[in-house]
Order: structure tokens, then C-alpha cells, then sequence
């Protein structure tokens, strides 16, 4: 990208000197003409163009010269004596120089015979006149080039400190991401040790769909987001584990506009709230409980919202407590990747129960294939358990 930009940059710079200085010469020839119209001194426009051009153009030659030593003597702290000096010395001489070059122009190709060599007089005049404008000319070259330096290493400055930013978000959304992995390990792997007491059968079945999920997981380590309809594929495989231990005290329920199931989402943004469903409102109970999951779209959003009829919060005190590793670390992971874009809601239901709530900003998938494959995984997890 920055071999891109600075062959660009080389491209355009030649184009932006000569307009420059074009409209320079055309400045000054029209402000001459003007003067001299007033002054009862008028003067052909074509004669005053030419003058002027070929004194901008000859600016306009001159000009690589002091770009090149302004960025080879920059002004700068701590040492700016020495670069100040071979200015001020580049300056006259280049000054000269031009002026040198100018008059013989207007000798040779205008005929303008009060700015003649045979008159050395005349010359020193001009040299007197406008040596002066001349180096007031190069010290504003330099000083723009000075400042598009500036300008220049302060976009590179923040740009780096984006990169950077950047670079350490994702480094925060990976630890976070891979922080529920072990979570959802061991949590998943107490479950099956606490059915291998009773059913080894339908433990050995459990095993065989944590390989699975496992599987599932490593396949999607290097991403942060997947679209809803993979999630609530994902999350079916984790239900079917939750139901083999809870048999008929556990009932889901999936309610999913199809619109919605190929939204962008945070990869495992469910499974840790539905855990905590199961874990605090279905667990502790002896009877039946159900776990509501609803994905709707709306505007440019989509909100997913996960209800149980569990005991649902008893005091505020019990959202800190509630909000462990996976609602925590949801609500991180979400912050990281959306901030003021999303909201995270953890509240009573008016029914009963725990309602987590989440609204992000709607992002179709780029496959449709995904869409398609994840819409027919949701639909065979819709049916009542």
C-alpha cells in the first residue's frame, strides 16, 4: 500500500507543480495588466502572459531542485543551524540563477530590451529589484514542503496507531475467544462425567457429539464472526448434549425470522448465555423448564434474545453474580467488536424468568451458500424438545 501511494504521489507531483505555477504566472500577469490599464501604461496581454509564464515556468523547473534539498536539509530540531545555512545560500544562488535565466528569455524570444546583458547596469537593477521576491519564492517552496512532511508523517503516525489499535483489539477478541473454549470444555465435560454415573450409553453418545462440536470450534479458531444461521447449528449440537442429561425437565423452543439467519454474529455468542440459562434457571429446579431462543431483524439490526423460566434474578447483587465467565465475557467480546453500536440488556421477564437481550448492527454474510446452510441447520433445531 505504501509503494502504492508514494508511485502515485510521484505521478501526480509533476501535474500539481505545473498547475501551480501556471496559475501563478496567470495571477500576477492579470494583476499587471490591471496596473498598468490604470496607470495610463496599458500593454499588450499576450506580451505580459508570456513574460509571466516564462517566469512561473521557470519556477516550475527549479522547483524538483528545492523540494530535493528541503527534504535532504530539513528543518528541524536539534540541529537546525547548518540546514538554515545551506538555505539561505541555496536561496540567493537559486534566486540569481533564475533571474539570470529569465532575463535572457525575455532578450532572446521577446525582444524586451530594457532587460538586456549589453547592460550590466540594467541587470544589477533587476538583480536589486526583485532578488528579494525571488527568495521569498524558495523559502515558501520550502516551507510547503515542510509542511506536507509534517502532514505526511503525522497521517503515517496515525495510521500506525490505528493499525496498532487494531491489532491489539483483535489480540483482546482472541483471548477472550479462546477463553470460552476451555470454558465450554469443561463445563460440557462435567456433564458428561455426572451422566456417566447412570447412562454410560448416552454418555458415550454425549463424547461423540462434543468430538464434533470440538471439531467445529478448531474449524472456526481463526475467525471472530460466522453468520446466525452456523451459530444456531452450532448451539443445536450443544443442546442435544444439555437434553441427553435433562431429559424431558428440559424443553427449547426456537423462534428465528429467516431474515435474520444470515446476519453476521460473534462466533459463540449464544452458547454461553444459554449455558447460563440451563446452569442457574433449568439446573437447580426439579421441574420442567424452557429455554426460549428469538432472532428478529429490524431496521439495520437484529436482536437475539435467550428467555428460561427459571427463578430469573432475585436481587441486583444477583446480576454480578449472575454475569461469570460467559455473560462477562459476552459482554466484553461484544464491546471489543461493536461498542456503541450494540447493546447487551440482562433483566426479568414479566412471565418469569432471566431475558438476556443483544442488538447488533445488521451485516449480511458475503455467501449465500452460508446463508443457505445455516438457515436449514436452524430449521431442523425449530421443533419443541
Amino acid at each position: 500500500m505504501a509503494v502504492l501511494i508514494e508511485r502515485r504521489r510521484r505521478r501526480v507531483g509533476p501535474l500539481i507543480i505545473f498547475g501551480c505555477w501556471s496559475l501563478f504566472g496567470l495571477f500576477f500577469a492579470t494583476q499587471r495588466y490591471i496596473e498598468r490599464a490604470y496607470g495610463g501604461n496599458p500593454t499588450t496581454w499576450g506580451k505580459l502572459l508570456a513574460a509571466w509564464g516564462a517566469n512561473a515556468y521557470l519556477w516550475a523547473a527549479l522547483t524538483p531542485l528545492v523540494l530535493w534539498l528541503a527534504s535532504r536539509f530539513p528543518i528541524e530540531r536539534p540541529r537546525r543551524l547548518r540546514p538554515l545555512l545551506i538555505h539561505l545560500s541555496a536561496g540567493i544562488l537559486i534566486a540569481i540563477i533564475h533571474l539570470g535565466i529569465y532575463l535572457l528569455l525575455l532578450q532572446l524570444f521577446l525582444g524586451d530590451a530594457t532587460h538586456s546583458f549589453s547592460s550590466l547596469l540594467s541587470f544589477k537593477l533587476t538583480i536589486v529589484a526583485e532578488l528579494h521576491f525571488n527568495f521569498l519564492l524558495y523559502w515558501a517552496i520550502v516551507g510547503i514542503s515542510h509542511a506536507l512532511d509534517y502532514y505526511r508523517q503525522k497521517q503515517e503516525r496515525e495510521l500506525k496507531a490505528a493499525q496498532l489499535e487494531t491489532r491489539l483489539a483483535r489480540a483482546q477478541l482472541d483471548a477472550l475467544r479462546l477463553q470460552l473454549h476451555p470454558h465450554f470444555l469443561f463445563n460440557t465435560l462435567n456433564t458428561i462425567s455426572v451422566l456417566m454415573l447412570r447412562d454410560v450409553k448416552a454418555a458415550n453418545a454425549m463424547l461423540l457429539r462434543l468430538s464434533e462440536l470440538l471439531r467445529v470450534l478448531i474449524r472456526k479458531s481463526e475467525r471472530h464472526e460466522v453468520t446466525l444461521g452456523q451459530e444456531l447449528a452450532f448451539l443445536k449440537s450443544y443442546l442435544e448434549i444439555e437434553q441427553t442429561r435433562f431429559n424431558d425437565r428440559l424443553t427449547v423452543r426456537l423462534n428465528v425470522d429467516p431474515s435474520a439467519l444470515g446476519a453476521r454474529v460473534p462466533v459463540l455468542i449464544l452458547q454461553p448465555i444459554v449455558e447460563n440459562a440451563i446452569r442457574h434457571g433449568i439446573a437447580p429446579r426439579a421441574a420442567a423448564g424452557l429455554i426460549e431462543i428469538s432472532a428478529e431483524r429490524f431496521d439495520a439490526a437484529v436482536r437475539l434474545q435467550v428467555r428460561d423460566n427459571g427463578p430469573g434474578l432475585q436481587k441486583d447483587s444477583d446480576i454480578e453474580s449472575a454475569s461469570r465467565i460467559g455473560l462477562s465475557n459476552t459482554r466484553t467480546r461484544l464491546e471489543q467488536m461493536y461498542g456503541a453500536k450494540h447493546s447487551f440488556d440482562l433483566r426479568n421477564s414479566d412471565e418469569g424468568g432471566l431475558v438476556v437481550s443483544i442488538t447488533l448492527p445488521f451485516c449480511s454474510a458475503e455467501d449465500s451458500d452460508l446463508e443457505m446452510n445455516g438457515a436449514g441447520n436452524a430449521k431442523d433445531s425449530s421443533p419443541d424438545r
